[in-house]
């Protein structure tokens, strides 16, 4: 087995704070230690070999150089102490010195088997995912199944000798070790991986299980390693490795939570598709709330993913005296919910052994709390119980797993929806029907939202199911969900397209999956936001026969100020016919808005195969307009079809978190900490202060700073100018605009920073 390097995870525990920083003396700002080292991103102005940089760095004794990047991006990366590095970002030729980031894959969750498998619902079939596409056609009649396309896949490796995924292995690196064998973590515990293997099956498997293009070819790129955790250098070094052996598409099915357009592998991604590749990436499991899409999610030319629901059957209770039916959540390792007669339901407390009494062939309430899950659920399949339903002690609902498999379903409520229940039970029984109904396209909570801060873009540009898709692991299958597996889908899917197209760009590809989406709605039917959805829902068949692009797939109309005297801002739109016959194509009238005017081309023709760059505008009277997020749709027809093309723009300073991406560890010199924050829009007031968790006793502040410019900071912080050793709950805030933002995690600082933390 090889040596495998180990990554030192810090875990932030968010708590609810009601600190105002702005009220208290303020100590002063801590100085860096100019002897720390440090690994930075070097990014310069044009091109390099390894001779001139060895020659830049002749006079800096302490620094190194560690990688050369000829493709994804210019530049290298080296280590050096910070006072060698802010010496070195002061060359002319330096464009932008970065500290490497630590990215994660985009972490799963194991679900009940209880949805139909995924493989033919985005091609509008019924699924998609991991069984056979069945009946994707190209205009010729031929069968489209990935023959011809390679797959990059940067991820945690690949258990290449799993049955399924022999046959599309073809190579790779491992940029963690720095060798050619991207196996997968295999042997060590719960720092063992499986998410690129996972991935790699939606992509092509071609076995027992088949992905969407299982002729396809997949080369591993390991740059995630044990825990799934890897460096911006092993990824940037991964997109290198992926320009250089000219794959077609490329997989990213990790991330962080910055929110920035500017990070060195979102400008990478967007290299690799000026170099013609095709880059798909997950937006992120930080869902629901906007404005949680996290790089590499945020890179301008690659394709986002958010995550969808297959269709699949959800219990809903119908309950007498209640007016509304109650949604059930099954926990993970439940059983699926096959009951749909009506049954009995009773009430046994917490779920003892000492309260299910007569509760034999009976539906279970019980309240949560005292037991677990598994308890509770065990100790009602011990006394007969068919099923157990268990309301949440807290407001709202929840999403809970089993510690192991029980042959009865187990479902969650709302504490308001538990109580109602147990309201209406009289003399503890009442005769309850369960209605199994079918639900898809449903966005999941956890799908990361938009825009992109900075650049106002829309992400994610399209989403896909991501929910309980079961793929190939090491040593076998699961079912995992996250939109690091809506983001294989759409992947494979443009694998097919390239087959059908070979001669179609990046752009063109991003534009036929986009132009034929499916606009979707949520449970009441509301439409969802552009900056949730995208695009919408991906329709691979559609996508493949489209006969019309429209390049973007997505319009930002950027930002309006009060205070401009000109609100005209254009936009620029390439229009193809890909079709065997001259179209014409015409705008609809948009919806009449108050504060809003457009300005839109004149009906035209294209010939087939003819191209033509259009422009149009939207006229804005800030003063009228009331949300600080506007966003809606354009449609343009083709005489067949009608093609949505999402737009937003924003309002002054929209809601953006001022501050996020807060991580806190030991530095690699064992003598110091080091954080870093991202600052979207830089900030007017910034700082770091640190509480007794236990007493809520200020202690002092970490850093503070005025006017700091936007991006990463970063700073170390020696030993000696640390509180003493503990646990401190850390509060960050940043202020701009009138809007103060704040992140709160719990952070351990020790005296032998070489241990770790905690």
């Amino acid at each position: 087995m090889k040596k495998r390097n180990f990554f030192l995870i810090v875990l932030s525990i968010a708590i609810l704070t009601a600190f105002e920083p702005q009220k208290m003396q303020l100590p002063p700002i801590p100085q860096e230690d100019p002897h720390t080292e440090k690994i930075a991103i070097v990014l310069t102005k044009q091109q390099v070999n390894e001779q001139e940089i060895h020659h830049k760095l002749k006079n800096l004794k302490n620094t190194k150089f560690r990688r050369i990047f000829t493709h994804a991006i210019s530049g290298y990366s080296v280590k050096g102490p910070i006072s060698e590095l802010q010496q070195l970002e002061k060359s002319n030729d330096i464009q932008l010195l970065s500290e490497v980031n630590t990215y994660k894959v985009e972490s799963p969750a194991h679900l009940p088997n209880r949805y139909k498998s995924s493989t033919s619902f985005i091609d509008n079939f019924e699924l998609i995912g991991t069984e056979a596409v069945h009946g994707i056609l190209d205009k010729k009649g031929n069968r489209l199944t990935g023959k011809g396309v390679t797959i990059g896949v940067i991820d945690t490796g690949i258990d290449y000798e799993h049955p399924d995924l022999r046959r599309s292995f073809a190579g790779g690196h491992d940029l963690v070790d720095g060798d050619d064998d991207p196996m997968e973590t295999k042997g060590v515990g719960f720092r063992s991986t499986l998410h690129g293997t996972h991935v790699a099956g939606v992509i092509a498997a071609n076995g027992r299980m088949r992905g969407m293009a299982p002729d396809a070819k997949i080369v591993a790129y390991r740059a995630l390693g044990p825990g799934g955790s890897g460096t911006t250098e092993q990824v940037i070094a991964a997109i290198d490795e992926a320009i250089k052996d000219k794959v077609d598409i490329l997989n990213l099915s990790l991330g962080n939570d910055v929110n920035g357009p500017d990070l060195p592998i979102s400008l990478a991604l967007n290299k690799a598709v000026d170099e013609g590749i095709v880059a798909v990436t997950s937006s992120g499991n930080s869902g629901p709330n906007r404005w949680t899409v996290g790089s590499p999610g945020t890179a301008s030319k690659a394709i986002s993913v958010g995550a969808s629901t297959p269709p699949m059957q959800v219990p809903y209770l119908n309950v007498p005296g209640l007016s509304e039916e109650i949604r059930l959540e099954l926990l993970q390792g439940s059983d699926n919910w096959n009951i749909t007669q009506s049954e009995n339901l009773v009430f046994a407390g917490l779920g003892t052994k000492e309260e299910m009494k007569d509760v034999r062939d009976k539906l279970v309430l019980v309240e949560r709390g005292k037991l677990t899950f598994t308890e509770k659920a065990k100790n009602a399949l011990e006394a007969g119980a068919i099923g157990v339903i268990i309301y949440n002690n807290t407001k709202g609902t929840f999403f809970g797993n089993l510690e192991e498999n029980v042959p009865i379903p187990v479902a969650a409520i709302s504490k308001e929806d538990g109580l109602a229940l147990k309201k209406q039970l009289v003399k503890n029984s009442m005769l309850i029907r369960i209605n199994l109904i079918e639900e898809r396209d449903i966005l999941a909570d956890f799908s990361s939202r938009g825009p992109v801060t900075v650049t106002w873009e829309i992400k994610p540009d399209i989403v896909a199911p991501g929910v309980a898709i079961n793929s190939t692991i090491p040593g076998g299958y699961l079912p995992l969900q996250g939109t690091s597996m809506a983001a294989p889908h759409v992947a494979g899917a443009a694998a097919l397209i390239k087959q059908a197209h070979p001669d179609w760009s990046p752009a063109e590809i991003k534009a036929a999956i986009m132009n034929t989406a499916k606009d979707i709605t949520d449970r009441d039917g509301k439409r969802y936001r552009t900056f949730e959805q995208g695009a919408g829902r991906i329709q691979l068949e559609a996508a493949i026969n489209s006969e019309s692009l429209i390049v973007p797939g997505s319009l930002q109309f950027g930002k309006f100020q009060l205070a401009e005297n000109m609100h005209r801002h254009s936009a620029r739109l390439t229009v193809k016919n890909t079709g065997s016959a001259t179209k014409n194509y015409s705008f609809l009238i948009p919806q009449k808005e108050k504060g809003i005017e457009w300005e839109l081309p004149m009906s035209f023709s294209l010939k087939p195969n003819e191209a033509k760059d259009v422009e149009l505008a939207m006229i804005a009277t800030p003063a009228l307009l009331k949300d600080k997020i506007h966003d809606g749709s354009l449609v343009i027809e083709d005489g067949k079809n009608k093609i949505r093309i999402p737009y937003l723009y924003v309002l002054e300073e929209p809601d953006y978190p001022r501050v996020m991406g807060f991580d806190f560890a030991p530095a690699d010199n064992g003598e110091a900490y080091r954080y870093e924050v991202y600052l979207p829009g830089g900030a007017e007031e910034f700082g770091i202060a640190l509480f007794d968790p236990d007493q809520y006793r200020f202690v002092g502040f970490l850093d503070w700073g005025r006017k700091m410019k936007k991006g990463m900071v970063r700073k170390e912080i020696p030993l000696e100018k640390l509180p003493e050793e503990g646990m401190y709950l850390a509060k960050v805030f940043a202020k701009k605009k009138g809007r103060e933002s704040t992140i709160d995690a719990m952070i351990f600082i020790g005296k032998n920073t070489r241990g770790g933390g905690r």
